[in-house]
């Protein structure tokens, strides 16, 4: 009872600390001054009349999803870095590859990784800024620094010191040599239990008729009842809210309460501070991420149109120091350079690029959707930046943390081979390792590869249960519902040629039939145009057998 204490007391200690240092403290307390000079709150009542004055404005509500936001980013304060040893030395090696790649490409193209702009290109950019896609740069020598694949075979090079297994079961599992803890499918079907025991969800047919008698459909209820939701102010009945599916109309303000992101005067000062930093230094990272949206988004019918406020939200998103806060609780360390001309010393050492991020090919994706949600690039880059620094950060680094791209690979693995073995057989058979036809779906989480709307629908849930497990779930269910056709292939380019167009995915009905049905198998015997529209979940029946 007495460690108890002491953890609660802790944790106070290391919250109370931690409020003081963010942006919004200052404002609040000032506010909260403000409110206790006034009449509501009495002398002789004090505390009472104090909290129900800041319930009253709004304020309780405002410390609350700040703790709320602060318990979310400490569930685990004990492993901040990452504990296993091989994995950092595997991290570290990755990103000395990855500095190699970027330069040996600027020395072969001979420019620098950073200079000042001169005046002329300052004033074209500012010009154009807001039709970045006319501004005019010569990509022709720069290349990806790395893809999707080359992270994949980093990931299944790596060997645990510690671990031997028969190798009899090295033939059978890809990740056999990295023992790392993931759920079991029945912990899943727990976890994600509003989708598992069949309730109605949004994104299964969007004329659904309700349960509810005063509403005519599904759509009509969610979208009364989310109306209800938002007025609340409050992040954690947000969160739950999202499990059952979100409303488009709702969506883009729902994604704000539960990550917290408030689009203020400061916010938009310090957008333009680094819309600044853009126009005053040209950084070679500049034309990665240039020609990065015009491989990916800019050939996408769905994206092409968002071409102008991606280059402004991924430029700006470059210079972001604040970024840096995802490497207190990575594996991964940021880039240090030397200022040119300057001594190798500490006052003259830099991160490079400021938010200590390079870009490879296929990052632009991950903020894509976002362009659905909002037209303020300013209120668009802050809900990317939230969800790159509490989610996207782990997809593309070496890590053993339940949320990192190899637990992910090592849950998909295994979830195949419990819910088809057969498939899995296939696949093994044929000489081709499973993970490599789905990798690229969970490191981009899909975007680029469902329609828009169902990467909204993925997205919900990522935010709804706090998980990034749902990726693999999605892409067991994908390959599961194309098994007769994969069945009939027996190479690594005709799996993929199955698996290539995935348009007419709907996602919440099919993630439904397999966590209800337990079985992949279930898939196959759906009609053709049930993954297109249609719920794939029998209405529930009552007592009497009545449907």
């Amino acid at each position: 009872m007495a460690d108890l204490k002491d953890s609660i007391h802790a944790t106070t200690e290391k919250l109370t600390s931690d409020l003081k240092k963010m942006t919004m403290y200052k404002t609040f307390y000032e506010d909260l001054q403000k409110l206790v000079s006034k009449s509501a709150v009495k002398n002789t009542n004090f505390k009472n009349t104090l909290l129900e004055a800041m319930k009253m404005n709004g304020m309780e509500n405002e410390l609350r999803n700040t703790i709320f936001q602060w318990v979310r980013s400490h569930k685990n304060p004990a492993a901040t870095r990452e504990p296993l040893i091989y994995l950092r030395k595997s991290q570290a090696t990755w990103q000395k590859r990855i500095h190699k790649s970027l330069n040996s490409m600027a020395s072969e193209i001979k420019i620098h990784l950073a200079q000042s702009r001169v005046l002329s290109d300052k004033e074209e950019m500012n010009d154009k800024w807001n039709e970045l896609s006319i501004y005019d740069v010569d990509l022709s020598q720069y290349r990806p620094v790395y893809a999707p694949k080359d992270f994949l075979e980093v990931l299944l090079a790596i060997r645990s010191p510690n671990y031997k297994c028969p190798n009899v079961m090295k033939l059978q599992w890809d990740f056999i040599q990295l023992p790392l803890m993931v759920k079991t499918f029945k912990e899943l079907r727990n976890f994600y239990s509003e989708i598992s025991r069949g309730d109605l969800l949004l994104g299964n047919n969007p004329n659904m008729k309700s349960e509810n008698p005063n509403y005519p459909t599904l759509l009509a209820e969610r979208t009364a009842l989310g109306e209800k939701v938002l007025e609340t102010n409050h992040a954690p009945v947000t969160q739950e809210y999202l499990k059952k599916g979100c409303p488009r109309s709702l969506r883009a303000t729902m994604w704000v309460q539960v990550l917290g992101v408030e689009v203020k005067e400061n916010e938009k000062l310090y957008f333009q501070y680094l819309k600044n930093v853009v126009l005053q230094h040209d950084l070679m990272v500049d034309k990665l991420i240039i020609k990065d949206v015009q491989l990916t988004a800019s050939n996408d019918h769905q994206y092409f149109v968002f071409e102008d406020v991606l280059y402004q939200v991924m430029l700006c998103f470059s210079r972001d120091a604040e970024v840096l806060c995802i490497f207190s609780h990575s594996s991964a360390q940021p880039v240090h350079g030397v200022l040119r001309g300057k001594p190798p010393t500490i006052e003259n050492t830099v991160i490079y690029p400021p938010n200590g991020i390079i870009p490879f090919h296929g990052f632009t994706m991950y903020a894509t959707p976002f362009c659905y949600l909002y037209d303020d690039p300013v209120q668009l880059y802050y809900v990317f930046r939230a969800f790159y620094t509490r989610y996207w950060f782990r997809l593309h680094e070496v890590s053993s943390h339940p949320q990192g791209i190899l637990s992910l690979c090592i849950l998909f693995e295994r979830l195949l081979h419990r819910l088809d073995n057969e498939l899995w057989c296939h696949i093994k058979t044929s000489g081709v390792q499973p993970i490599r036809l789905t990798f690229k779906w969970i490191m981009r989480a899909f975007s680029g590869h469902l329609s828009p709307e169902q990467v909204l629908y993925l997205w919900d849930l990522i935010l709804a249960y706090d998980s990034l497990e749902i990726l693999p779930i999605m892409a067991v269910t994908i390959v599961g519902l194309r098994k007769v056709s994969l069945i009939r292939v027996k190479d690594l380019a005709g799996f993929e040629a199955v698996l290539a167009d995935l348009s007419s995915i709907t996602v919440m009905p099919l993630l439904q039939m397999v966590l209800v049905s337990k079985h992949l198998d279930s898939l196959i015997r759906l009609p053709k145009d049930t993954t297109k529209t249609g719920s794939l979940i029998e209405p529930k029946t009552k007592k009497d057998g009545k449907k």
